[in-house]
């Protein structure tokens, strides 16, 4: 095997080893929770959500990739493209809207309450569930197109205005679908990364003011919870908003030219994946609740391996 293929498939094996595993260990955590807890609070049901959406989105794209880039072929036919690429892009969609939705949420709790926040706070768990079902409808129905130019790959050349995934092809056959489509979704990824990025702007401003009205807030949200939330939300923005761009710009390139290389898609599926492999890790380090249901559970295994040891001497 070609040396820069090997580097290539290992370097989409861990990151779609270690993304699920991240993504599945949250999700277990946040069930162990919902079972031991009488209610999930708002900012970990945002968590739970954005980690579901980052597995559906390693799933559909790293997995088969990196079945593809190590030789494995006639993975889907035309229906199972049409699915897994439908789903991919939800998944990436949801995951920048939750993102959003997050950075939103974790402004409006920390800021200092007015006419307006006295009323909304007090609402805002209730507005998280409408919320998911209103940002799935919404990507959903801007998904819609992608099923119909999804195909299984077709011997001889790929045609132009064709993304090339290697387990699928998308081809948008002429250039005006090719742009709309792509102008479409950069409409709506960036609309959401401009309200996080605002958002996160207005919590960083709130975090550097003056050490008496920090006081203040840590007083008022429980001895500086919210505080160390809003740290986690902004790490997690700067994270999604350096891959995003880094995304964008190859996205850029590729509406430029009729004819996309394979390398040019994979260091594309690379970076905007990057931020679905790391983002658990990031949540496992900073969020107590998730980090004592890990802690416990590896304390609840160890004294089983330690009698088991001790039988076999």
């Amino acid at each position: 095997m070609d040396l820069c293929v090997t580097i290539k498939g290992v370097s989409f094996l861990l990151q779609t080893g270690l993304g699920i595993l991240g993504n599945s260990v949250v999700l277990l955590a946040y069930s162990h929770i919902i079972c031991t807890e009488p209610k999930l609070l708002p900012v970990d049901m945002i968590l739970c959500h954005l980690a579901f959406a980052n597995l559906i989105l390693l799933l559909t794209r790293c997995v088969p990739q990196t079945m593809t880039v190590f030789g494995l072929k006639d993975l889907l036919n035309d229906p199972g493209c049409k699915v897994v690429i439908y789903a991919y892009r939800i998944g990436r969609a949801l995951s920048v809207c939750i993102t959003c939705m997050l950075s939103v949420f974790q402004a409006l709790t920390i800021a200092p309450a007015g006419p307006f926040l006295s009323r909304l706070k007090p609402a805002l768990p209730s507005l998280v569930a409408p919320t998911f079902a209103g940002l799935w409808l919404l990507n959903m129905a801007v998904c819609i197109a992608a099923p119909f130019f999804s195909m299984a790959p077709r011997n001889g050349t790929v045609q132009p205005f064709t993304l090339n995934l290697g387990f699928c092809h998308v081809d948008f056959r002429d250039n005006l679908s090719y742009v709309i489509n792509g102008v479409a979704v950069s409409v709506r990824d960036f609309a959401f990364v401009a309200l996080m990025v605002g958002s996160s702007g207005y919590i960083l401003l709130l975090l550097h003011r003056h050490s008496r009205q920090v006081r203040v807030i840590r007083r008022s949200h429980g001895n500086g919870a919210e505080t160390r939330a809003a740290k986690t939300v902004l790490t997690l923005v700067i994270l999604y908003v350096v891959f995003f761009g880094i995304d964008n710009v190859i996205w850029i390139y590729m509406l430029t030219v009729s004819k996309v290389s394979p390398v040019v898609a994979d260091m594309r599926v690379f970076f905007s994946s990057c931020y679905a492999s790391l983002s658990p890790y990031f949540i496992i380090s900073s969020n107590k609740k998730v980090k004592g249901k890990i802690v416990c559970a590896a304390e609840q295994d160890q004294p089983s391996v330690e009698t088991q040891e001790s039988n076999d001497k």
